[in-house]
């Protein structure tokens, strides 16, 4: 098969085409002739040596695929030969094959394009265990997403709308808030321009978010905390920032706060099982209802990849990178 390898970390010139040899499922496992992976930040996290695969995870990048099941391994129930499916992975899915639990994969839906069902699965499950499961969003709730116009963002926004919450975001240019805006989002915040801390306050009349997703991290941690409304919860799953984030204890306890931090890429099986069930039971519906959907900035062969890292290391991107092999 073609995979896309990392021989030595660097930059996106570091990500080469090579030859492997076709993976086997084992026990519990099946085989993806791949339509499509997903790009995410945490690849180049891998390719550039800080984001190593958890053991047992190949060794190349891809969290996440959509594609045509075409073996099973021991042990396989409920899925056939021919499904079409999405898959959360542990790394691999930069190849035309890939191996994923089965517990992992989600059906796709008739409507939808086998190629844009690879923009979902990790997105969706970060959006749901984060947001829905720990810090248990509720209608009715407002919900601050920072870069709402990223793969992450997209999906939290329309999650959040479809559940009944006011949702405000965060993003750099008009274009990436119209486009926010045009998924449902209500508060819409250029942070090149505005103090996200004074706009959230001032459009929620002093009260703040229920809850704040929070893809930058430390250097965001002061000022998401005073955006906070009481019994707030701060959701964080990336540290863009790379800085070390200062937390005022005082204001934390009489804001009655809850910060939490999460990587899903290296959650125990057993974990990530609870998550994609979840998934599957509580967030597909609204998948397969249309109400949520793929949001794609551009589909790139395979041997793209390296184009396909400098624009996401750009920024300009709105919604999700794809890859085909």
């Amino acid at each position: 098969m073609k995979a896309i390898t990392i021989p030595v970390p660097g930059d996106a010139r570091a990500l080469t085409m090579t030859e492997l040899p076709d993976p086997v499922p084992r026990n519990g496992e099946v085989l993806i002739e791949v339509a499509a992976a997903g790009v995410n930040r945490a690849d180049i996290n891998q390719r550039e040596g800080h984001y190593a695969p958890p053991p047992g995870a190949p060794g190349w990048p891809g969290l996440e695929v959509s594609g045509v099941v075409t073996s099973l391994g021991d042990g396989v129930s409920g899925l056939a030969v021919g499904d079409r499916v999405c898959a959360l992975l542990s790394g691999g899915g930069y190849a035309s094959l890939a191996v994923a639990r089965a517990s992992h994969t989600l059906p796709v839906p008739d409507w939808m394009d086998l190629v844009d069902a690879a923009a979902l699965p990790e997105a969706v499950a970060t959006v749901w265990s984060n947001l829905f499961l720990d810090a248990e969003l509720r209608a009715g709730e407002i919900l601050l997403v920072h870069g709402g116009s990223s793969g992450i963002g997209t999906v939290a926004i329309q999650l959040a709308r479809a559940h009944g919450c006011l949702v405000a975001v965060t993003a750099g240019s008009r274009q990436k808030l119209d486009a926010c805006a045009a998924l449902g989002a209500d508060i819409l915040i250029n942070y090149r321009e505005e103090d996200f801390v004074e706009r959230m306050m001032d459009a929620t009349d002093g009260y703040g978010a229920d809850v704040i997703l929070d893809i930058l991290g430390g250097g965001y941690l002061d000022r998401n905390l005073r955006s906070l409304a009481r019994h707030g919860r701060i959701a964080i799953i990336a540290n863009q920032s790379v800085e070390a984030g200062y937390l005022d204890i005082g204001l934390l306890m009489g804001k009655w706060a809850r910060v939490s931090g999460t990587m899903l890429r290296s959650r125990p099986i057993d974990e990530k099982d609870e998550i994609m069930a979840s998934v599957l039971a509580n967030a597909w519906p609204l998948i397969e209802a249309r109400q949520v959907l793929p949001v794609i900035d551009e589909r790139m062969p395979l041997a793209d990849a390296a184009r396909a890292h400098e624009r996401m290391e750009s920024s300009e991107h709105i919604g999700k990178l794809l890859l085909l092999p």
